[in-house]
C-alpha cells in the first residue's frame, strides 16, 4: 500500500484504505491508520462512502487539510521530551511529579502548559523520535570494582581448566532465593481455562513462623548436571555444606569414583563467603571425612552472576514454577525434579528438614587449628582444604 498510495489521489486513498481496513475486521482501522499514515478519520470517512455507495468525487486540492501538530507547534517535540526526561521527575515544578510517564499522563501535563495533543499523537511523536517503551536493565554492580577482578576471573578459569583437564570434578554453587511456601502469588503465567485464575492471597506478608523453602544448588559443569537441596531453616554455612555432601553422596561419587579433589566456585557473600569461618571449618571436615582435597575458588564481590549456576539450574528452576504457587514443599520438590531441557541438564532434588542453628561462632584457636593453605594469587579467595588430618 505504500508502493500503491502515491500514485492515487485523495479520494482514492481513503476508498482503498477503507476496503482494506473493512476487509481485516476488527482493529482494522488502527492497523491501516499506521501502515498507511493517514489519519483515522480519513479511513472514516473511506468506509461511510463505501457503506452509503455513492463515492462523494470530493478531492482534496494539494497541499489542504489540518497540518501536523508537529509542523503548526515545532517546539512541541521538545516539550514532550522535557516531559519524557528523567530529570523532571525530581523538579517540583514538573506536573507529572511522582507519576508514571506514560503518554496518557504527558497529554495531561501539556495541557497545563498549553498544548493540546492526543496520547496517540504523543505516542506516534515518540516512536518517530527513536523513543521506545523499556524496563530498567541490570548491568551496574552497585560495587567498585575491585583493581584484580579480572585477573581473579583469569585465575578461576585456569584453575577451572586445569581440573578438567584432570577429569577431577568441577562444581558451581550457591544459595537461590527463598521462597515463600504457602498460598502466595508467583510471578509469571500459565495456561489456564478462561475464568478460573488461581486465587491467592491478597499479601505476601508470611508469618514469623511461617514456612520458606531454601533452595541450594550445586552444578557439575562437567557433566551439566545440577543437585538442589531445599532447606526448611536457614541458609547457614552448614547447611551449604551438607548440600555438597549430599550432592558427593548421591551423584558424586558415583560419577567420579577416581576423584582425589573437588574444585568448588562460590560467591563471595553468603552462607559459602570468603570470610565466613563456619564455612571453612565445615569444609575442612567434609574433606577429611571423605579424604578429598578441596580447592575454593570465589567470584570477587559484586559479580555473583557470573556463577555458572545462576545460568543453568537456577534460570531453569524459576521458569519451571513461574506463576505456579508453591503450596508446600512436595510441590517445590517436584517441580524442580520436573525440569527438562534440550542439553539435558538432569537436576536431582533432596529435601533437608533438618534444623541449623544461627549465630555459631568459630573461635580464633579453632580457626587456626584449621589446615588451610591459601594460593599464592590472593588467598582470602583462593584456598584449599586439604584431605588429610589436621
Amino acid at each position: 500500500m505504500r508502493q500503491v498510495l502515491p500514485y492515487l489521489n485523495e479520494e482514492q486513498r481513503r476508498i482503498l484504505a477503507a476496503s482494506e481496513a473493512r476487509s481485516y475486521g476488527r482493529g482494522g482501522i488502527q492497523v491501516v491508520a499506521r501502515a498507511t499514515g493517514l489519519s483515522r478519520q480519513t479511513i472514516y470517512n473511506g468506509l461511510r462512502d463505501l457503506g452509503e455507495g455513492d463515492i462523494s468525487n470530493r478531492i482534496r486540492r494539494p497541499g489542504a487539510g489540518r497540518k501536523e501538530l508537529r509542523a503548526k507547534n515545532p517546539e512541541l517535540i521538545s516539550r514532550i521530551e522535557d516531559f519524557i526526561d528523567e530529570g523532571t521527575r525530581d523538579d517540583p515544578e514538573s506536573p507529572l511529579r511522582w507519576t508514571f510517564k506514560s503518554v496518557r499522563n504527558v497529554e495531561k501535563g501539556l495541557v497545563t502548559v498549553g498544548y493540546s495533543a492526543s496520547y496517540r499523537t504523543v505516542a506516534r511523536i515518540l516512536n518517530d523520535e527513536g523513543f521506545s517503551l523499556q524496563a530498567n536493565r541490570k548491568s551496574s554492580e552497585g560495587l567498585m570494582d575491585h583493581p584484580d577482578r579480572d585477573q581473579q576471573f583469569r585465575y578461576i578459569n585456569e584453575c577451572a581448566k586445569q581440573f578438567l583437564r584432570d577429569q577431577q570434578p568441577l562444581i558451581s554453587v550457591d544459595t537461590k532465593k527463598k521462597e515463600l511456601v504457602g498460598n502466595y502469588k508467583n510471578s509469571g503465567r500459565e495456561w489456564q481455562k478462561k475464568g478460573r485464575a488461581v486465587d491467592v492471597l491478597t499479601h505476601d506478608f508470611p508469618e514469623p513462623t511461617g514456612p520458606k523453602a531454601v533452595p541450594y544448588g550445586i552444578y557439575d559443569l562437567a557433566t551439566n548436571s545440577g543437585w538442589v537441596s531445599v532447606g526448611v531453616d536457614a541458609d547457614t554455612a552448614e547447611f551449604a555444606v551438607e548440600g555438597i555432601r549430599q550432592w558427593w553422596k548421591w551423584m558424586g561419587k558415583g560419577r567420579y569414583p577416581k576423584a582425589t579433589q573437588i574444585m568448588i566456585c562460590a560467591d563471595s557473600g553468603g552462607s559459602n563467603g570468603y570470610r565466613s569461618h563456619l564455612w571453612k571449618r565445615e569444609l575442612q571436615k567434609f574433606s577429611k571425612q571423605q579424604k578429598l582435597s578441596i580447592t575454593v575458588c570465589h567470584f570477587p564481590p559484586g559479580t555473583s552472576k557470573w556463577n555458572k549456576i545462576e545460568h543453568r539450574p537456577f534460570s531453569f528452576i524459576s521458569t519451571n514454577w513461574r506463576g505456579r504457587r508453591l503450596t508446600d514443599y512436595q510441590t517445590i520438590v517436584n517441580l524442580i525434579a520436573a525440569i527438562t531441557t534440550e542439553s539435558g541438564l538432569p537436576v536431582k532434588v533432596r529435601l533437608d528438614t533438618h534444623q541449623y542453628k544461627r549465630g555459631i561462632k568459630v573461635s580464633a584457636e579453632e580457626l587456626r587449628s584449621l589446615a588451610l593453605q591459601p594460593h599464592e594469587f590472593h588467598g582470602e579467595w583462593n584456598y584449599i582444604a586439604p584431605g588429610q588430618a589436621w
